[in-house]
C-alpha cells in the first residue's frame, strides 16, 4: 500500500509496523511536489523488520541518475536488502513549475538512469556512460576538464536493486515491460488491460533481457469489505482524485491520465471532466467521473466479489495487490486480504 505523504509521518509509520505484522509486503511512499521521499524511507527502514520499503515514485528529472542510484544503496544498506526503486517521469507541471527543469525526453531518461543505476550497483568497473540525455564522466570540451570516472565508496547490499516504472503512454509502458523489474500503472482495468496495454507490453517482453525475472505489476485501489451499501460511500471517496488526475493533471492535450481515460472508451467524458477542472469547477468535473471506472479500479464489495476482482488481476499478470484499505480496522482487513492470496 502507498504511505500518506501529506504529513503524519509518525501516524503512517505506526500503522506500516502493524501492517507488516499482519503480512504486508510493500509500503510505497510517493514524492509528489511534498517532502522528499528517501527521507521517511529511511524512516521506515529504521522501525520495520520485514517490509519492504519503495519510492512510488521518484521523479527522473530531480536528481542526476548517479544520485537517483546512491540513494537508492543507500536506502537498501539501511533496510538491509528491502528497498525498491520507483521511478517516474512526473509531469510538466510540477516537472517545469516546481523543478524549474524542463520536462523532454521522458523514455530516453528513464532508459539511461535504469543503465546507470545498474552499473553503479554491480561495481564491476568505474561509471562510464554515453548517452543521450546523460554523459557521464562529462565529455571532453564540458565542464572543467577534470572530471573521471569514479566506483561508488560502499559496496551495495545488493547489485541489483528492483527498480520499478510508473508508465501509462503506449511507448513508455513498452519500455518498461523491456527494462524494468516492475510497473506501477495507475487507474488500471483488468478487463481492458490487454486490450488498452496488451499490444505494448508485448512489445517490451519480445525485447527483454533473459537475465530479468517475468515483469511484475502492482495494481488494486481503494479496498473495502463490506455490501454494496456500505462500500459504497467508501469506492466514491476516489471520485474527486479521479477528476484532479483526468481533468487536471496536465494541459489540454498534455495529460497522461486524461489519456487514458480515453483509451479506456470515455472520450467524451475526459474532455468534459478536463474542460470543468481547468475552468475551476472541481466538483463539477468529479461529478462525471464515470461510477464504472471507480468500481473498475478499486476493490470495493462483498467477499465473493473481491475474490473474483482479485482473479481478474491476476488473470491479466498483476503480481502485487496495490490497496489502500478503508475502514474501522485496516489491520484486520490486510490480514484478511492476506488469507485470500
Amino acid at each position: 500500500m502507498t504511505l500518506n505523504y501529506a504529513g503524519g509521518h509518525e501516524q503512517s509509520a505506526k500503522q506500516a509496523v502493524e501492517l507488516e505484522k499482519a503480512g504486508l509486503d510493500v509500503v510505497w511512499v510517493a514524492e509528489a511536489y511534498s517532502f522528499d521521499a528517501p527521507t521517511f524511507m529511511g524512516y521506515l527502514a529504521a522501525k520495520t523488520e520485514r517490509l519492504e520499503i519503495g519510492s512510488a515514485i521518484l521523479p527522473i528529472y530531480s536528481r542526476t541518475p548517479t544520485l537517483i542510484a546512491m540513494t537508492a544503496a543507500g536506502l537498501d544498506a539501511l533496510s538491509n536488502g528491502r528497498a525498491v526503486l520507483g521511478l517516474g517521469a512526473s509531469g510538466p507541471q510540477v516537472i517545469e513549475g516546481f523543478h524549474g527543469v524542463p520536462y523532454d525526453r521522458p523514455l530516453t531518461r528513464t532508459r539511461e538512469i535504469v543503465d546507470v543505476c545498474r552499473k553503479v550497483w554491480a561495481r564491476e568497473a568505474p561509471l562510464t556512460h554515453d548517452g543521450p540525455a546523460y554523459h557521464i564522466p562529462l565529455p571532453e570540451g564540458q565542464g572543467t576538464g577534470l572530471g573521471k570516472a569514479l566506483k561508488i565508496i560502499n559496496h551495495p547490499v545488493r547489485p541489483r536493486i528492483p527498480i520499478w516504472v510508473a508508465a501509462l503512454g503506449e511507448k513508455n509502458v513498452a519500455m518498461t515491460a523491456e527494462v524494468a523489474d516492475g510497473w506501477l500503472p495507475i487507474f488500471f482495468v483488468p478487463d481492458k488491460a490487454k486490450e488498452v496495454f496488451g499490444p505494448s507490453l508485448d512489445t517490451g517482453a519480445a525485447k527483454r533481457d533473459p537475465s530479468l525475472d517475468t515483469l511484475q505489476i502492482a495494481a488494486g485501489g481503494i479496498f473495502a469489505i463490506g455490501e454494496e451499501s456500505e462500500v459504497a460511500p467508501i469506492r466514491e471517496l476516489g471520485r474527486a482524485a479521479a477528476a484532479l488526475y483526468i481533468g487536471g493533471m496536465g494541459a489540454k492535450g498534455k495529460n497522461f491520465y486524461n489519456a487514458l481515460a480515453r483509451r479506456y472508451g470515455y472520450e467524451k467524458e475526459a474532455e468534459e471532466i478536463q474542460d470543468l477542472y481547468l475552468s475551476g469547477q472541481k466538483d463539477e468535473a468529479a461529478a462525471l467521473v464515470p461510477s464504472e471506472l471507480l468500481e473498475a479500479t478499486s476493490l470495493c464489495g462483498p467477499e465473493p466479489y473481491l475474490k473474483d476482482r482479485i482473479a481478474a488481476l491476476a488473470e491479466v499478470g498483476v503480481t502485487h495487490l496495490n490497496v489502500t484499505p478503508v475502514g474501522a480496522d485496516p489491520v484486520a482487513m490486510i490480514e484478511k486480504l492476506r488469507s485470500w492470496v
